[in-house]
């Protein structure tokens, strides 16, 4: 079905979810630094609405979105709530310092919600749902209501609920397909329900934020989009809880393209698309995979004969985008060892990250002596040292001076580590292990008194060639939890060396706030 149209294109809000429910995906986390250094980068992008986070969630929750709220301008900062006063007040409080701000409340009204979570009737939904838009409503102005599990919902009493919310105030209602259980055609009839039964709608913004479980996120969007819902709830790469959300680059690049389907546009300044992409799958370790839409590495690749005989003639021919258009460039061999300190600030700029200058001092050292021992250096290369050498320095306890290693099929491995703690050397010294890397494990273990399960362990090249990085990302189980690290080093021990020691600062720098 074609979609409905108006004289002038519609403003479609984007509302970036990458640092709330992004974030609830397992192994996702950040520390506050990574969360502003997200927000930035959402700003940059052109994001409407960024969704901080959940502030009575925890403690650092509660200080990452008060935090944003002071340092991030550009964007509407939100806090996310149940209709519970406590929480609510917990998010009035975190977004207080921002200039534009939101509460986001929410609660379920499935009736498979209300009889085995809520316990509640459909009344007591109802009256709880007013009550806490109209307490919301005395922090700010803008505040938005989810009427969670939507899509399994009863139509008239999901047309009651939101009715009743948009008289208490909220100006923006936001329709959840929180289990991915929806299709595009019937979550279109469900907004164009909305629209018809709900006398007051017009008096809010419909959103919708779909989940990915049968894969139909970004399609179910788009649906609603056609439908008339004015916002889309999204996450950079599609992250979020289970199988994830709608990704915020695939929604935003189909309205660009076919503009003449869905007569909308949004404010999402495209070029940044790749970079924030990058900085986020860098800082939570969530690699994309390759053939991922619009981001992946192979989004714009060719590789068949008649696919490139065709783009060599009109590049039209296999591309409905340009890839200048979401941030990618015809050749990143851009910068060498002769490359100055300038030079190499405008290129990680480029890519998404803001440097102080004592960073990009430390990072313009970094570049030259990798570029020393390196043919090429890459685009990858840079982004590499700007997340070994910025992130994390604020839960910094043990960094990696150097190692001796020796091993063979017929002996244990003997390893020695260099590792300063402070002003401190550290030698420790072990013969454990199956093999080189566990044999590093064994020994950090053993210098730092931590003890963990390393649950996962995956090494991929940054680039490409024989003298090619190696990024190591880890999973430390320790105690219940888990801590990620990364590490990157033409040396793949050494990669694995510095991932193990990133995960146990972590570690320690949550013992120290426990």
């Amino acid at each position: 079905m074609m979609s409905e149209t108006s004289e002038a294109p519609r403003k479609i809000t984007i509302f970036d979810t990458t640092l709330r429910d992004g974030e609830q995906c397992p192994g996702a986390s950040m520390n506050l630094s990574e969360k502003l250094d997200v927000a930035r980068a959402l700003v940059m992008l052109g994001v409407d609405v960024i969704e901080a986070g959940f502030p009575i969630a925890s403690p650092g929750d509660f200080e990452s979105v008060r935090q944003i709220a002071r340092e991030v301008e550009g964007a509407t900062i939100c806090g996310l709530a149940r209709c519970v006063n406590v929480d609510i007040d917990r998010a009035g409080e975190a977004v207080a310092p921002a200039k534009q701000r939101r509460i986001h409340v929410f609660l379920a009204t499935s009736p498979i919600h209300r009889e085995f979570k809520l316990r509640m009737t459909k009344e007591e939904v109802i009256q709880n749902a007013v009550a806490g838009v109209k307490r919301a409503k005395g922090y700010c102005e803008d505040i938005e209501f989810s009427p969670e599990d939507a899509s399994r919902t009863e139509p008239d009493f999901l047309c009651e609920v939101v009715g009743a919310v948009i008289a208490a105030g909220a100006t923006t209602v936001n329709i959840p397909d929180t289990v991915g259980y929806a299709t595009p055609d019937t979550f279109a009839a469900q907004i164009r329900m909305l629209k018809q039964q709900v006398q007051n709608i017009e008096q809010a913004v419909i959103s919708v934020h779909c989940h990915n479980d049968l894969g139909m996120a970004v399609a179910n969007s788009l649906a609603a989009v056609s439908a008339g819902a004015g916002q889309i709830e999204c996450a950079i790469n599609g992250l979020g809880e289970r199988a994830g959300n709608c990704a915020l680059e695939e929604a935003v690049m189909a309205i660009r393209t076919r503009q003449d389907f869905y007569h909308a546009f949004t404010g999402i300044v495209t070029p940044r698309i790749v970079p924030t992409s990058r900085l986020v799958s860098g800082i939570t370790g969530m690699q994309v995979q390759r053939n991922k839409a619009i981001v992946g590495q192979n989004a714009f690749a060719h590789e068949s004969g008649i696919h490139q005989a065709g783009m060599l003639r009109n590049a039209t021919t296999y591309e409905i985008m340009r890839p200048e258009d979401v941030g990618l460039t015809k050749s990143d061999l851009v910068l060498g060892k002769h490359s100055g300190r300038a030079a190499i600030g405008d290129r990680a700029k480029d890519l998404g990250y803001q440097l102080t200058s004592e960073q990009l001092d430390d990072v313009v050292s970094k570049f030259k002596s990798l570029a020393d021992r390196k043919k090429t250096m890459y685009d990858a290369d840079l982004v590499a040292i700007i997340e070994k050498q910025v992130r994390n320095t604020d839960a910094k306890t043990w960094t990696l001076e150097r190692y001796a290693l020796e091993c063979g099929s017929d002996r244990h491995p003997h390893t020695i580590l260099w590792v300063r703690c402070g002003e401190t050397l550290h030698k420790v010294e072990t013969e454990e292990g199956d093999g080189p890397i566990d044999s590093v494990f064994l020994a950090l273990e053993k210098l730092t008194g931590l003890t963990g399960q390393c649950k996962e362990f995956r090494v991929h090249s940054v680039t490409v060639g024989k003298d090619a990085q190696g990024e190591v990302n880890v999973e430390i189980d320790y105690h219940g939890s888990t801590y990620r690290g990364r590490g990157v080093s033409t040396d793949t021990i050494q990669a694995s060396a510095e991932a193990f020691l990133m995960a146990m600062n972590r570690i320690a720098a949550a013992a120290s706030l426990a």
